[in-house]
């Protein structure tokens, strides 16, 4: 009997952990599973914020997918169709023409992007906080900021250079900002006698009345005072107009799209670093298939994880996570919020559910009651409200660690990490930039004489 081919399109929480139990449920001789992603690798975005803050190595916050899915074939390269008609996908590899492969069950979850917007200068002057490059690039830019702002003569440069702003009070906003306030309080204490804490500004955007929705009313009240407390600058109900050329305009949420907007209405001041964390949307490769999809642009599913055309189920068709738009049943009306917290359980009844058709048995429904939030606010602080539990400060921080810790793929990554920690707490941190790494060979290249075409060359 030939093997059914199941092609996993995204290396995601989603992909890994549904890839990796399909490869332990089924035997080859049943399934192969064919996981296809641009990048070697999974990473684990929780811990962006503790890698750009040097809390762990940014190695460990990725998790290699040919160590972690040895029963898997992988394929380095990007789909650029899927065509579920035919159950084809189109694949174009690192390097090479673009190929075709067939399928009889395909998961989809290439997962989510930035939302942007078009404000005048977020391309040019934006830095993103989705994936590892990010940020280790947030890490490097800040501080070598500090090191622009001790040397500079100008203090309009010094003050630009001190400037920080985030937009979007989330999880990855909130945390990003306050892990890196930390760094830089830290390495200006320490390592920076020419600056002044005082100096330094952190600014956070945030479009809407309040911050961390997801950890409840009373906790995001309590972490926007300890935030406020550190002196971080809180803009609640204010949007970014532009910032071209690090120029920052805000103004009031309240007033948007009202006739009498002027960007020269609103605050306006200089910073030499904008983070955008304001939210996320489905993967544009799904603009490439023929899958049904719902209004936000979500791949339409049914409780089962299987994709629904209105009321028909698409045979060999899955998708969960970010990308896809999950019936919450513990919720009437409503649907599963894109957290890792749903992905993951979502990959496990998916890859049991496609276990379960291939041995004739019918699937069953995700349902799963969301138990709650934990938010880290930097070092030792943080707050969490989980079954009902409210709880801050340590102890939330704690729960934070200790969370995501045993989330994380394999016992390899598990045991990295735990032991960044626990050098962290004997050690200090490293605030060193390596700014050079983004773009390694232009020292070279400038050293380096071009060669000058002589007559026989030609």
């Amino acid at each position: 009997m030939k093997p059914q081919r199941i092609v996993v399109v995204g290396a995601g929480h989603v992909g890994l952990y549904a890839a990796l139990r399909l490869s332990k449920k089924l035997s080859r001789r049943r399934a192969e599973v064919v996981v296809i992603d641009p990048q070697p690798h999974m990473t684990y975005q929780p811990f962006l914020p503790e890698a750009a803050a040097g809390n762990i190595s940014p190695r460990h916050s990725v998790v290699p997918l040919r160590r972690e899915l040895k029963n898997c074939r992988i394929v380095s390269g990007e789909v650029t169709n899927v065509e579920h008609a035919r159950k084809t996908v189109t694949i174009q590899p690192i390097e090479g023409p673009s190929t075709e492969m067939t399928y009889d069950h395909i998961i989809v979850a290439p997962g989510s992007v930035s939302r942007t917007l078009p404000i005048p200068g977020l391309r040019e002057r934006g830095i993103g906080f989705k994936t590892i490059g990010e940020a280790i690039y947030l890490r490097n830019h800040v501080l070598d900021q500090l090191d622009v702002a001790a040397v500079t003569p100008d203090p309009a440069v010094r003050r630009a250079s001190l400037t920080f702003v985030f937009v979007g009070g989330g999880f990855a906003g909130i945390e990003a900002l306050a892990e890196m306030e930390d760094v830089v309080r830290e390495a200006i204490g320490k390592y920076y006698p020419e600056l002044d804490q005082d100096e330094v500004r952190f600014v956070l955007v945030e479009a809407t009345k309040r911050i961390l929705p997801e950890v409840g009313p009373e906790m995001g009240a309590y972490a926007a005072r300890e935030l406020d407390k550190r002196g971080i600058d809180l803009r609640l109900d204010t949007r970014l107009e532009s910032c071209v050329d690090g120029d920052i305009v805000l103004a009031e949420s309240s007033r948007s799209g009202k006739p009498q907007d002027n960007p020269d209405d609103g605050e306006r001041f200089r910073a030499e670093t904008l983070v955008w964390t304001a939210g996320v949307k489905p993967s544009p490769m799904l603009d490439h298939t023929d899958l049904p999809r719902g209004p936000r642009g979500h791949v339409t599913c049914a409780p089962t994880l299987q994709v629904v055309d209105g009321d028909r189920v698409l045979d060999g068709a899955w998708a969960a996570g970010d990308c896809a738009q999950v019936p919450d049943l513990t919720n009437p009306g409503a649907y599963c919020s894109p957290s890792a917290q749903h992905a993951v359980r979502q990959a496990k009844v998916l890859a049991d559910n496609i276990r379960s058709v291939i041995l004739g048995f019918e699937p069953e429904n995700y349902r799963h009651r969301y138990v709650g939030s934990v938010a880290g606010l930097g070092l030792y602080k943080g707050v969490a409200h989980v079954y009902g539990l409210k709880v801050k400060g340590m102890p939330a921080w704690f729960m934070h660690r200790t969370y995501h810790m045993s989330r994380i793929p394999s016992f390899n990554r598990k045991v990295r990490v735990v032991a960044d920690w626990t050098l962290a707490f004997v050690l200090r941190r490293e605030t060193i930039a390596l700014g050079q790494l983004h773009a390694p060979r232009d020292e070279f290249t400038h050293v380096t004489p071009p060669v000058r075409e002589t007559a026989g060359s030609r």
